[in-house]
């Protein structure tokens, strides 16, 4: 590891111990303030309330939308919507293979036999490729979701893209989350208002039963609650 890299990352992890706590807008301006590069929003289109955060800080700043071929109609909608509405530039990254190549090569309905590797092939890798030319890429990701994010930092040193990662909601709550969206009218998924309050491929997400666990829809009968991108 260079200097000026191990130097990025002690930088970022303390940045994650000294801003815990601290209001989302001041963890991004430490991030534009610290990076030699652009920054790059991580957006499912579930809500608007990420993309629309980060460009009160970086205006026009790239979210990319991983265009996985098996997205709801609701959720291109909700991002048509966001690209219209917000000062924001969506930047639209796809798998090296279009669904029907896939099916070609590891035969149909991936999703269902090998989630993990259909994941990879769709999210996971496209997304890796897609973060190269950025010095840090911002998450929603909230502690609360699940145990796997339990301990996420507001700031962190992202070993497999070799980047600073920026999870500016990681302390909020659902209600949290709620509020910005009332408070700033933002356009949201319709899905969340019937039944998914986490949404994904559509063969991967199913409804979740009122008080059930938000994220206890995807994948739904599996031992499997992450595509692999935050692991």
């Amino acid at each position: 590891m260079s200097t000026d890299v191990l130097s990025l990352q002690q930088q970022a992890e303390q940045a994650g111990r000294d801003l815990d706590g601290a209001p989302a807008l001041e963890i991004l301006r430490w991030a534009v303030e610290h990076l030699d590069g652009p920054i790059a929003v991580a957006g499912s289109m579930q809500d608007a309330v990420l993309p629309h955060l980060v460009s009160q800080v970086v205006p026009g700043v790239d979210v990319l939308f991983l265009e996985t071929g098996y997205h709801f109609a609701e959720t291109l909608k909700t991002r048509d919507v966001v690209a219209r509405d917000l000062d924001i530039n969506i930047v639209e990254v796809k798998p090296r293979q279009t669904v029907a190549e896939q099916d070609a090569e590891y035969g149909p309905k991936l999703f269902s036999r090998d989630p993990g590797l259909c994941c990879f092939l769709r999210k996971v890798a496209p997304l890796a490729e897609a973060l190269e030319p950025y010095a840090g890429w911002v998450t929603g990701v909230r502690r609360e979701e699940a145990p796997t994010r339990a301990s996420t930092p507001v700031i962190a040193w992202d070993e497999t893209h070799q980047m600073v990662k920026i999870n500016p909601l990681a302390t909020w709550t659902a209600a949290d989350v709620e509020a910005y969206q009332v408070e700033h009218g933002l356009p949201r998924n319709p899905l969340t208002l019937q039944g998914y309050p986490s949404i994904g491929c559509q063969p991967c997400t199913a409804k979740v039963a009122p008080g059930a666990d938000p994220r206890s829809g995807r994948w739904a009968g599996r031992d499997k609650i992450e595509c692999g991108i935050h692991l």
